[in-house]
């Protein structure tokens, strides 16, 4: 944590160079005449630039400007939000029916604003059909181009071949946007509470799905 600048008469310096409540450079005056300046406008003299000679100080509402400071730091805060990279596990060889299963969990993440890391995993005489692999990850890819982009191009690692997928959308845009679609449905179930709920299952957990944490998005 930064050391809180000093202000007022916790300044000690014969002189300093003022910079004005709005931003305009008043020039080198002595301390006298700046915490006078400082009374005047009934704000505070606050050093910005200790090491600079003579120092910097702005006269301004350190009270204020603190408060304002905190609450940045605390919106920052809340709108971070840690990238996750889920694990979507695959065949060379996967039936219609699963590949569809698996393409819905990896739109669902991407939605969601994660990254997806897809597997291939090859096994006996699958691992001399590389190509399999490739082709099957480029499939993916492009069923899946409208929400996200392949951030790692498919490379051989052992048995598997890994691809990850990145989404178009941050995390915060994603969730922000879940946020607003739940309180839409929340709208509409109380406008309408005879109404049943029909769900599509996507939201069942599944087995070969694993997650990790990564840096969080700028």
């Amino acid at each position: 944590m930064s050391a809180e600048p000093r202000i007022n008469d916790r300044i000690r310096v014969p002189e300093v160079r003022l910079v004005g409540p709005s931003g305009e450079q008043v020039g080198i005056v002595p301390l006298a005449k700046a915490l006078e300046l400082a009374q005047e406008y009934d704000l505070d003299l606050v050093e910005v630039a200790a090491t600079a000679r003579p120092p910097v100080c702005k006269l301004m509402d350190y009270g204020k400007f603190k408060y304002e400071s905190a609450m940045k730091a605390r919106e920052a805060r809340k709108n971070q939000a840690h990238t996750v990279i889920k694990e979507m596990k695959l065949r060379p060889k996967i039936d219609p029916h699963d590949y569809d299963t698996k393409k819905g969990h990896v739109v669902r993440f991407l939605k969601q604003g994660d990254k997806v890391k897809i597997t291939i995993m090859f096994r006996g005489r699958e691992q001399s059909r590389p190509e399999l692999g490739y082709r099957l990850l480029q499939r993916l890819a492009s069923d899946v181009e409208d929400l996200g982009f392949v951030e790692s191009n498919p490379k051989q690692d052992g048995r598997n071949m890994i691809m990850v997928l990145g989404p178009h959308k941050k995390k915060t845009e994603a969730m922000a946007e879940a946020r607003e679609a739940q309180a839409a449905r929340k709208a509409e179930a109380k406008a309408n509470p005879g109404k049943s709920q029909n769900h599509t299952g996507d939201d069942a957990p599944d087995a070969e799905v694993a997650e990790t944490e990564a840096p969080a998005e700028a």
